[in-house]
């Protein structure tokens, strides 16, 4: 059913849809059974951590209610902490959306509603009251129609350049920000700036005794491969890995497979990232140069099926990676070099697609229980602006803009839903807990 305006306050019947705790033990079940309980126990820590691993649960909620019927490629899984800082091809760095894995098109609003919801569950966890975390969510909205309206008034090619500077964020909001917001936004800045592939070795690598440098050990978290697999069995794999990145570098553009081709393959190591994509295999490959102090370090990432896909029109990709990649490119205001996709044999014997990028390129995310309420603002204007931004770079941004002209009150149709999604956000995350207290849901702690 197509939604009016107002009607963008609907939100799911508690008491008949799906149930959260077996959406997510369906989704459990293509993932790599030892790693589950480590994903149950990051999600079950607070209600955040559960919304932030739940896109699943959402994803049948939002296709359960009226939608405005126009239709544009979504992030997905536009939470507050999906947004953050990283370097271009360029080495400007910016702010942007940084996570596609459920991307796929749909109602223009699920990202918004993701979005608006993220911040009214984030700003509970934070101890905000019901006025102030209302109050975000609509920032979030009104930043996003802002920008969506101004972007009808933009230049197609204007609008596929547009983006936000890191730059451009101190000095237009640095007169908004008391002295110790500013310092931690430029520590954060200065952070950011520094995490590289350097850096990741001196985070993820040892020296041993000969000065060869290899991929540290930290289960379950960090695992290097010969650590998974008895020898022969880890070699095999060892070598299904370079396989992929073999196949992978035959899709880059020439320019880039020259560059490439300089690195040479020096260690293969699985790692736990995030939260809902804990248990999806990842594999970070340590790369050098022709020194051995010049480092290269890529993830490669399981794309299974977004969570969008049983509620939206089918995407035409043989390869799940390349569904990420491609969404990515077109949504991101500038992406990595080395983003790429590849496909081949698990450990298992399964086929499992995935997609590739630099582990660390400056890449830096703000730590969101350390915001008060006057940063939370500012930082939800900045992510309603930034998805606007990526929308406004399809074919459907005038379209978006007419509907969000075409009547009042979006800002405050999307913060009442985020009110009440957070009411359902609170009890699944309840619900979690008692599955885990009854047993039906096991853990690993890793703290």
């Amino acid at each position: 059913m197509t939604a009016t305006i107002t009607d963008l306050a609907t939100c799911v019947d508690p008491d008949g849809r799906d149930d959260a705790i077996a959406i997510l033990t369906r989704q459990a079940a293509s993932r790599v059974p030892e790693l589950v309980p480590v994903r149950n126990s990051r999600m079950a820590a607070t209600p955040f951590t559960f919304f932030r691993g739940a896109a699943a649960v959402m994803a049948a909620d939002l296709a359960a209610v009226p939608h405005s019927g126009v239709m544009t490629q979504l992030c997905g899984d536009a939470h507050l902490s999906n947004f953050g800082l990283f370097n271009t091809p360029e080495r400007r760095m910016i702010f942007d959306l940084n996570d596609f894995d459920e991307t796929a098109p749909g109602p223009f609003e699920w990202d918004v509603k993701r979005l608006a919801a993220s911040f009214t569950v984030a700003g509970r966890g934070n101890g905000f009251d019901a006025a102030t975390t209302r109050k975000h969510a609509r920032d979030v909205a009104k930043s996003y129609q802002k920008w969506m309206m101004a972007s009808a008034t933009m230049s197609t090619m204007d609008c596929w350049y547009a983006r936000i500077d890191a730059d451009d964020i101190l000095t237009k909001v640095s007169t908004k920000l008391d002295t110790s917001t500013e310092e931690r936004t430029l520590r954060g800045l200065r952070k950011a700036q520094h995490r590289n592939s350097a850096q990741a070795v001196a985070k993820l690598c040892v020296i041993d005794a000969d000065g060869n440098v290899h991929i540290r050990s930290d289960p379950p978290l960090l695992v290097p491969i010969h650590e998974l697999f008895p020898d022969a069995r880890a070699d095999e794999v060892a070598n299904r890995v370079a396989s992929r990145v073999g196949e992978y570098r035959t899709m880059l553009p020439d320019h880039i497979r020259a560059l490439f081709d300089q690195f040479s393959i020096v260690d293969v190591a699985r790692k736990v990232v995030g939260v809902g994509s804990v248990g999806t295999r990842a594999w970070i490959v340590l790369l050098h140069g022709a020194r051995s102090d010049d480092p290269l370090f890529l993830q490669m990432k399981e794309a299974q099926r977004s969570v969008l896909a049983d509620h939206v029109p089918a995407q035409q990709y043989a390869n799940q990676g390349q569904r990420v990649v491609e969404g990515q490119r077109l949504l991101q205001a500038a992406s990595d070099v080395f983003l790429g996709w590849t496909s081949g044999l698990d450990e298992n014997d399964e086929k499992r697609d995935l997609y590739v990028r630099q582990l660390r390129d400056g890449k830096g995310s703000v730590v969101i229980e350390a915001l008060n309420p006057d940063d939370m603002k500012l930082y939800a204007k900045l992510c309603g602006r930034a998805l606007a931004h990526a929308h406004a770079r399809t074919g459907s941004r005038l379209e978006i803009a007419d509907y969000l002209g075409s009547a009042k009150g979006f800002a405050d149709a999307i913060a009442d839903f985020s009110v009440a999604y957070a009411d359902i956000d609170d009890n699944d995350h309840a619900a979690m807990l008692d599955a885990i207290r009854s047993g039906r849901l096991e853990t690993h702690d890793l703290v």
